[in-house]
């Protein structure tokens, strides 16, 4: 009776093993498959193995037939499925994703390296080598359930509430306005600088406002519908998308020191493993690489006497011509 029942599965296998072992760089000779089975304890002959091959095809299971050597062998092949490139492309932005936890992009890699073959999945895995080494990624593991919640808000347009944190000059996490929970009502998910955004009225500051998503905890819809948003309120929307990218220049190892009350900026934009020292009561210093470029200087700047530089002398002397020259610009 075992015997029969897997002579019954033959076809699903053949399916399976066309669609996991084999691609257009890696095809079988039908003997190769014969000998595959036979190991199952599914026996084939040649001229049924030719049979089974054209009723998968008749049944949508595109299986192409080249010649490898004298013999002919065969792949599977379905322009409606993902191709490698495309499931590189996904795997990369899934392991490069800063809102994701390295867990999470794990996990989703795992998935994507289910629905391809093993050669394609070998590949898909070493993008997470590169993730887990070259990214500041997110340590929040709730963010996916925030987000669906979110997402559901927006649909049925409820008001949502949360907590949110940020991080004090010892790199800890404070919950803002005591742990009071907030309650907005939300506009939309805004992707930025790897990111998720909600833009939102909040209705304990009575404006339009914007928060990290991996930043709130604690995300729950209630029973209160959103309330409309004025035109006004709409403009102040639109001018909360904005992109910062640092990138275009030499890369040097920088020791910058910054006012207390910018840690959430540091560690927005280097990440909670930034090399940081205390240096007295109101500032601190870290030590970083930095692409030293116009996008780096704006981003700087902006902090006008909060930030400076201290190291290497060249770099400061960079900063001392750069302001001379906005100074005479003006």
């Amino acid at each position: 009776m075992a015997g029969q029942s897997k002579q019954k599965q033959k076809l699903l296998r053949m399916e399976q093993i066309f669609k996991t072992l084999t691609d257009e760089n890696n095809v079988i000779t039908g003997n190769e498959l014969i000998d595959m089975l036979e190991k199952e304890g599914i026996k084939a002959e040649r001229k049924t193995i030719y049979d089974d091959i054209a009723t998968l095809n008749d049944s949508g299971v595109t299986i192409e037939t080249v010649k490898k050597g004298h013999s002919n062998a065969y792949f599977y092949f379905n322009r409606s499925d993902f191709n490698a490139e495309e499931l590189f492309i996904l795997a990369s932005a899934v392991a490069s994703c800063r809102f994701l936890t390295s867990r999470k992009s794990n996990e989703l890699i795992s998935k994507l390296q289910r629905i391809t073959n093993k050669f394609t999945a070998a590949q898909l895995g070493r993008q997470i080598y590169v993730a887990q080494r070259s990214r500041n990624k997110s340590i929040n593991e709730t963010i996916y359930y925030s987000i669906n919640t979110i997402q559901n808000a927006i649909l049925k347009k409820k008001q949502i509430t949360f907590r949110y944190y940020t991080y004090n000059t010892l790199k800890k996490r404070q919950l803002k306005h005591g742990g009071e929970p907030y309650r907005v009502s939300p506009n939309e998910l805004v992707w930025e600088n790897d990111n998720y955004y909600l833009t939102c009225l909040c209705h304990n500051h009575n404006d339009v406002c914007r928060y990290r998503v991996d930043r709130m905890t604690d995300v729950n819809m209630i029973d209160e519908r959103i309330a409309p948003f004025t035109e006004d309120e709409k403009k102040k929307l639109e001018s909360y998308k904005s992109l910062f990218l640092m990138y275009g220049g030499e890369k040097r190892q920088l020791k910058i020191q910054f006012a207390n009350h910018l840690m959430d900026a540091v560690i927005d934009r280097f990440g909670e493993n930034v090399e940081c020292t205390k240096n007295g009561d109101d500032t601190f210093v870290i030590s970083c690489e930095v692409q030293v470029s116009p996008t780096f200087w704006g981003w700087l700047f902006q902090f006008g006497t909060s930030a400076k530089i201290l190291e290497p002398y060249d770099v400061v002397k960079q900063a001392q011509r750069m302001l001379s020259e906005l100074i005479d610009n003006y």
